[in-house]
């Protein structure tokens, strides 16, 4: 049968001089408290704080890390147990999901996906049972019996992962309630909200109606005309500060920051609740609001987050079916340069404006993004996202962004994840990869160690700490 055994300096560097120092460097850091700034595991998981229903939903099905990797290889998302927008679900036998996963353990190898599993399974559930269809009813069973234990409620979890801070997304018109009761229970402080108003700047889309009601609903401002939704979306901003928010999060096809004539603006939004609006001006609209918003974060202190590049939905049945964020997206090139700069001219020399970038195309690092945060104070470069959060990726990101925006014009590491579990796994990574990579510069007598210890631990804590600090910390 077989075991699992992570080895104690898994992803640092092959060199042995190189991996006696980045050894140093990552067991300064190892200890440190976990900063989630960019996270998308549901509130409602820490305020029902229930125990987690079987290993199949807790490490599979919600995963699309995961599924993605399945599908790729004639697995059916129905076979896996992914429920439908019209309710149904195919496969119910949570053992039979994790009996698929098991057989296709291989397929993982040399991903990302692979290491934060096992380091799942081995450091955090306490396991030495490698997946494969040998081992997958021994190991379903003993995962469900760990999942009962007291200690495996989400919120024990918080201070068994050392998470400090953890912030989730929610919709603009989300009333907040699972955050209201994180409040009573003494966690506001620990457990934030972050505001995604993407349902709402992305006009004329099937449900943007829907999303108007529910937003005049909630704040009592009159959506039907621009000025009026202008102003409902000021009061949610408000309501979300007032709920602990220390961002925004914005997913874009593109960067384009170009601001609208106010009869512009007040033309196309009136076009799109008449369901007559162009998709040219639904673009424009979408980059009007992105400079709209970077306004409003001028107001209210809202750390601004934008992550383009990437084409939703690119299979249209499986989104017909089974709706959007289940891996059927793909990254297209980006350019930031000229998309940015109305916005950057306009608030990146702002102290009241912070600018947090993300981007899945790598050729834009040292062209674009680097040179970007190197000149205007308010931008901060955020972590490898999505695609590129593996340890090659991250190892990239440093060699192509350090020589010209340096350490510290970026936003530290943030983990980009639905899967709980897999938080600590993440940050884990990101402190080896960023260990190693220290580890050289120290031996090309580029840093001092100390300098590369000071520098690891900012990495891992200060910076995002100060990256998403409000404006009062």
């Amino acid at each position: 049968m077989a075991q699992l055994r992570l080895h104690p300096d898994r992803a640092l560097p092959a060199d042995n001089d190189i991996r006696a120092v980045a050894r140093r460097i990552y067991h300064s850091t190892r200890e440190l408290p976990l900063l989630c700034m960019h996270g998308h595991v549901d509130a409602a998981v820490l305020a029902d704080d229930q125990r987690f229903s079987d290993p199949a939903n807790l490490l599979v099905v919600p995963d699309h890390y995961v599924t993605r990797m399945l599908v790729s290889q004639g697995v059916t998302l129905d076979q896996l147990g992914v429920p439908r927008l019209d309710g149904t679900v195919a496969e119910t036998d949570p053992r039979a999901i994790w009996r698929l996963f098991c057989t296709h353990w291989h397929l993982f190898r040399g991903t990302p996906s692979r290491y934060w599993l096992e380091h799942e399974i081995a450091e955090v559930l306490k396991l030495d049972l490698t997946p494969g269809p040998d081992t997958a009813d021994e190991l379903y069973d003993l995962i469900d019996a760990r999942l009962t234990e007291p200690g495996f409620r989400p919120r024990t979890l918080l201070d068994t992962f050392n998470i400090e801070l953890i912030a989730t997304t929610d919709s603009a018109t989300s009333p907040l309630h699972d955050h209201a009761r994180l409040r009573e229970a003494g966690l506001g402080e620990r457990v934030v909200p972050t505001f995604r108003p993407d349902a709402l700047t992305h006009v004329g889309h099937p449900g943007w109606t829907r999303q108007l009601e529910q937003l005049q609903q909630l704040t009592g401002e009159d959506t039907g005309d621009y000025t009026g939704y202008l102003a409902a979306l000021r009061a949610r901003r408000t309501a979300f500060v007032a709920a602990g928010a220390r961002a925004t999060d914005h997913g874009h096809l593109t960067a384009v920051t170009e601001p609208l004539s106010p009869a512009d603006a007040r033309r196309i939004y009136t076009e799109a609740r008449h369901g007559t609006v162009s998709p040219d001006a639904t673009e424009a609209f979408a980059g009007h609001m992105l400079y709209e918003m970077a306004r409003m974060s001028c107001d209210d202190g809202l750390v601004m987050q934008i992550h383009p590049g990437v084409l939703r939905d690119h299979d249209p049945e499986i989104h017909r079916d089974f709706g959007s964020d289940l891996g059927f997206d793909i990254p297209v090139a980006a350019e930031f340069t000229r998309s940015l700069r109305p916005m950057l001219s306009t608030f990146g020399r702002d102290p009241r404006f912070r600018l947090v970038l993300f981007t899945v195309d790598e050729t834009v690092y040292s062209r674009e993004l680097a040179p970007l945060a190197g000149v205007y104070p308010a931008l901060r470069l955020g972590a490898p996202w999505w695609f590129l959060d593996s340890p090659d990726g991250m190892r990239r990101f440093r060699e192509l962004v350090t020589e010209t925006a340096g350490f510290y014009n970026t936003s530290g590491f943030v983990d980009d994840t639905r899967a709980f579990l897999s938080i600590p796994a993440r940050h884990d990574l990101a402190r080896r990869i960023d260990a190693g990579y220290l580890a050289r510069l120290v031996l090309e007598h580029r840093l001092t160690e100390d300098e590369a210890i000071e520098t690891a631990t900012d990495l891992a804590y200060r910076l995002p700490r100060e990256a998403y600090a409000r404006r009062s910390e």
